[in-house]
Order: structure tokens, then C-alpha cells, then sequence
């Protein structure tokens, strides 16, 4: 039982601190208009996809959770 409050206790933080990210990130001049980043523009549609954009958070993420892996 302690094990799985410690996971529900980082799963919330890790929630909130993403919820953080989400609520700033439009601040941030760089996230989603980076190079690589697929934005199509018709008549009456639009499609954006950050893919550079979630390549490098996915990077970022794995570093992280490399470093606090346990052991």
C-alpha cells in the first residue's frame, strides 16, 4: 500500500507540474514553432503538428526519468 501512494503522489505532481507547463507554455517563445514543425493553412482548414517540438520534449522527459530511475 505505501508503494502505490508514492506513485499516486508523483503521478499528481507530475500531473500538476505539466498542468503548469500547458498554463505557460504560450509564454515560452520557441515551443511549437520550431523548425520541423508541420503547420498547413487552407481556405477552411488548418493542421498543426509540433513534431520537432515533441521529439525534443520526449527527450527532455527520458533524460528525466533516466536520471530518477530506481536503481
Amino acid at each position: 500500500m505505501v508503494q502505490l501512494g508514492k506513485t499516486l503522489l508523483i503521478i499528481g505532481i507530475l500531473l500538476a507540474i505539466a498542468g503548469i507547463a500547458v498554463i505557460y507554455c504560450h509564454k515560452i517563445p520557441f515551443v511549437g514553432r520550431l523548425p520541423g514543425d508541420i503547420y498547413i493553412k487552407k481556405d477552411n482548414f488548418s493542421f498543426y503538428f509540433p513534431l520537432t517540438t515533441s521529439i525534443i520534449i520526449s527527450i527532455i522527459l527520458s533524460f528525466v526519468f533516466w536520471i530518477f530511475r530506481p536503481k
